[in-house]
């Protein structure tokens, strides 16, 4: 059954169609009027700029995943490729990253899965495996992403970025990047609707760090609840990232409580999807922020 909806206006006056106030993921129907949603991430990867391949090896990424779940993750998201500059992946070896982790995944835990991928081909294994989310931070370069996700009943993350994946866009510039960013996610969003999926299986995320500065990734910030007024759930992905440690001056190790107070802030205007790599503070944080303001602005 659809979500139920509302209607929402943005700042500009306009008014959106639509506002979910369910996400679905799969067979599972989640509440974000009232609070919002901590993704656990799982990189199968030698290379994430976090971890540095802790959980490579698959019976280490489903140790960590055990433990996100006990810290109180709603689900899990899994990714074979980084998203900056390294090596080059092939599709082969994407596949022979994430399937087997999300097959482990999929027959010992209960919790929705998502694939953090840009490929239509990857995606599409992956909902076989067991996936129910296809995380792409490309926005759709892969003309097929989306009929992969329809063909499933799969839901999609649409995110802003203003070169593509694994290019570097080291002096990004916008006329107005709340503005840019607005226009796009709309537009990736009408294509997913054009495509057949509901409102609720369509989640925008505006991409920090993904071609942006360290200062337009703080005004995306600032502005999360401009992009919640677009009338689908927001995803805030600004764990540990550069522009925290940019503006903070801390290494990536030194950036957990500046994440939460960036979790914090995008819960307080409207994001409903946390993005992050210490489950258990971030749950926190948010429980904390739906307490104080009843989660919906």
């Amino acid at each position: 059954m659809p979500a139920p909806l509302r209607r929402a206006a943005t700042t500009s006056g306009s008014v959106t169609s639509v506002r979910a106030t369910t996400l679905r993921l799969g067979h599972r129907n989640f509440d974000i009027e009232h609070r919002s949603l901590v993704m656990g991430i799982l990189n199968r990867t030698p290379d994430s700029f976090y971890d540095k391949g802790l959980t490579f090896e698959l019976d280490d990424l489903v140790g960590r995943a055990g433990l996100l779940i006990d810290q109180g993750a709603d689900l899990l998201d899994i990714g074979g490729v980084k998203a900056g500059p390294g090596p080059e992946v092939g599709e082969a070896e994407e596949l022979d990253r994430v399937i087997p982790a999300i097959e482990a995944l999929a027959a010992r835990y209960d919790i929705a899965l998502s694939v953090d991928t840009w490929r239509a081909s990857v995606a599409r294994e992956a909902y076989r495996a067991g996936a129910v989310v296809g995380n792409d931070i490309s926005g759709f370069a892969d003309p097929d992403y989306l009929a992969a996700a329809a063909e499933h009943g799969a839901t999609v993350v649409a995110t802003h970025i203003r070169l593509g994946p694994r290019i570097p866009d080291p002096n990004p510039v916008y006329d107005d990047v709340v503005d840019s960013v607005r226009t796009f996610l709309l537009e990736r969003a009408d294509r997913a609707l054009a495509a057949g999926l509901a409102p609720d299986q369509i989640i925008v995320d505006a991409g920090l760090d993904l071609g942006k500065t360290a200062a337009q990734s703080l005004t995306l910030l600032r502005a999360s609840d401009q992009l919640a007024d677009l009338g689908y759930p927001l995803l805030l992905s600004a764990s540990n990232k550069t522009f925290l440690g940019v503006v903070l001056d801390l290494e990536i190790g030194q950036r957990k409580e500046a994440s939460v107070a960036a979790t914090s802030l995008g819960a307080a205007l409207g994001c409903r999807v946390m993005r992050v790599h210490e489950v258990a503070a971030h749950r926190q944080a948010c429980d904390a922020i739906a307490a104080v303001t009843g989660a919906r602005r």
